[in-house]
């Protein structure tokens, strides 16, 4: 049965700029993929209805895997809604990604809940990618560099 996981974490920057994260995809490319891995962004149409698509890549053994999806929902500096695809039929169905932003006296709180995951993909692994993608998030959304 797909899996649901849920994270949560705070970051010293405006709702701002970590949604703008999510919606640019050069951004998406330094701080998604999770470590050991690169990320090339094919398509990225940010609009609600919009699509997009991209691939990570193994950086030891150079397998890729490919994904895509459609955005669903998209509130400016509050919340996020997409859906994700692999192109595998080894995993099958659509996963349901829901990310919410929330400005707090210390920046922002963010939650995502990633739910329907595929049965072959560990729940473990999930929050791995996951955390380790978070910081790398942090690394590029945190520093103020005003020049």
């Amino acid at each position: 049965m797909p899996s649901t996981v849920r994270l949560h974490r705070v970051l010293t920057t405006s709702p701002e700029k970590v949604y703008r994260a999510f919606i640019e995809a050069d951004a998406l490319a330094k701080w998604l993929p999770p470590n050991g891995f690169t990320c090339t962004v094919h398509h990225l149409e940010a609009k609600v209805g919009g699509t997009f698509k991209m691939s990570f890549r193994n950086f030891t053994t150079g397998n890729s895997h490919s994904f895509g999806g459609d955005y669903v929902e998209l509130v400016p500096g509050e919340r996020l809604r997409y859906t994700d695809t692999f192109d595998d039929p080894n995993l099958p169905g659509e996963i349901q990604v829901t990310v919410i932003l929330k400005k707090v006296s210390v920046g922002t709180e963010i939650d995502i809940t990633q739910a329907g995951i595929p049965d072959a993909i560990p729940a473990e692994a999930c929050y791995l990618g996951w955390q380790e993608s978070l910081r790398n998030l942090a690394r590029l959304v945190e520093p103020e560099i005003n020049q």
